[in-house]
């Protein structure tokens, strides 16, 4: 409990100066700080993040009320959630001491109190508050099944990846919304996979197909439907029967059948071009754009109650340039497989490494796979540099507007962490070299921030 102590301390909440003392001096094998009032309370709470608060529900300006240590309550559990509140309360005050507990509070003291169980009670929540980070750690360490084959170590794609996992059992549409590039059918697929549907991914790119053609690949057709049908064909959504359907660019799909695939959402049955009879699918349906669909709504280019059927569960897939260190993580990734191809040994130069994490990737992954697939054909040297990956001479800049000093510390050695294990390819002694520190440091570090070893 220490480490955790020195780093979240327990936050004394007291107006009584003579009370405060005593509380403090009841529990001096913790560390604490104090707080008089609800104001400098959050203060303490924004500046040390304590992982447990013992507080007063009687406090300034209006001691005799118990309005603003309910506010507090609230406040606390607002900005810091997994904080572990006691509330002390008056001996005859034990409506107040449940209201507390319903909001959120973890237990409650009558004052006067005995110093060996106001002891025990402490220590109990930060036992919980410290299993619980820990188990939170865990939990954001692990790769989720479903895409264990994606190459990420940034946080918010890990959440992505979680959110996937989750939803794969249902049956809930799934909109994936990003740039192009940034791994939208890899998501699908993952999805599909970690589904319980035994049915095929079908994936269909609704840019890429005439309008004229597109309903019929959608629905299929009967034989005689039009010029050319010589045989009745199945459409995708048929083929899907099982399964699951990625419909790629939704937001270029005609209004026309726009109206045709909200029927078919509405009612589960298809009708073939030319044919009569409704044919029943039961299809898991994810969609994907690069557009944004509320300005699409706006203009009259996309219908809004398909996009309400389509979007019950909604993903934004963040571009390459916002993902921490994934840039030169993937960078090695492609440089082994397309070496592998070639027959090739190669590695990446640092000017090069330097370049993949400065660069803006406006295509993203895409671009990023291609530029290494064309360096790894094209270099003379087993080490590619920026002049192979052809991004030599390129700049990039870095806006950090956090105002809270803790969290900016945090965030940056987060990222400084990420960046060097990804430029070292996940060996954590020259993460550490680079770093500067020492291998159990970075040990430490990583362990402190929840990144994966």
């Amino acid at each position: 409990m220490s480490t955790d102590k020195l780093q979240q301390p327990l936050l004394v909440v007291e107006d009584d100066l003579a009370l405060q003392k005593q509380i403090k001096w009841s529990l001096d094998r913790f560390e604490s700080v104090t707080a008089h009032d609800r104001e400098s309370a959050m203060t303490q709470v924004r500046r040390y993040s304590p992982a447990v608060v013992t507080m007063d529900l009687g406090l300034p300006p209006d001691a005799d009320s118990v309005s603003e240590g309910f506010k507090l309550l609230e406040q606390i559990l607002a900005a810091a959630p997994d904080t572990k509140v006691i509330v002390l309360t008056g001996q005859n005050d034990q409506s107040n001491a449940v209201k507390a507990v319903g909001m959120g509070a973890y237990d409650f003291l009558a004052k006067p109190f005995e110093p060996e169980v106001l002891n025990l009670c402490v220590e109990r929540a930060f036992r919980l508050h410290h299993l619980q980070a820990e188990n939170k750690r865990l939990r954001a360490m692990q790769m989720p099944d479903a895409l264990s084959g994606l190459v990420t170590r940034d946080p918010q794609m890990l959440r992505i990846c979680r959110t996937i996992e989750k939803v794969a059992s249902t049956n809930a549409s799934v909109m994936l919304l990003g740039e192009s590039g940034t791994g939208k059918e890899v998501l699908a697929r993952g999805l599909h996979q970690q589904s319980n549907r035994k049915g095929n991914f079908v994936a269909i790119n609704c840019a890429a197909i005439p309008e004229n053609l597109l309903e019929s690949e959608l629905f299929g057709y009967e034989k005689g439907a039009f010029t050319g049908a010589a045989k009745t064909t199945p459409g995708k959504i048929e083929t899907a029967h099982g399964g699951t359907l990625m419909l790629d660019e939704i937001g270029d799909m005609p209004m026309p059948l726009q109206a045709k695939l909200l029927r078919f959402l509405q009612e589960r049955v298809v009708e073939r071009v030319g044919g009569r009879q409704g044919i029943p699918v039961d299809v898991r349906v994810v969609c994907a754009t690069h557009q944004n669909l509320a300005q699409c709504i706006k203009e009259g280019r996309f219908r809004e109650d398909l996009y309400y059927r389509l979007a019950e569960i909604v993903v934004e897939i963040p571009p390459l340039r916002a993902r921490v260190g994934d840039a030169a993580l993937l960078a090695h990734s492609f440089v082994r497989r397309f070496g592998g191809e070639h027959g090739r040994s190669l590695t990446l130069a640092d000017d090069a490494l330097r370049a993949i994490e400065s660069y803006s990737w406006p295509g993203n992954i895409r671009e990023l796979e291609n530029r290494i697939k064309r360096a790894t054909i094209m270099a003379d040297g087993n080490q590619l540099t920026a002049d192979d990956v052809g991004l030599a001479g390129a700049d990039g800049t870095e806006d950090d507007r956090s105002l809270d000093l803790r969290l900016t510390r945090e965030a940056a050695e987060q990222r400084a962490v990420l960046a060097a294990l990804a430029r070292a390819d996940g060996t954590v002694a020259k993460a550490a070299d680079l770093l500067g520190v020492s291998r159990p440091t970075l040990y430490d570090l990583m362990h402190r921030l929840g990144l994966k070893i």
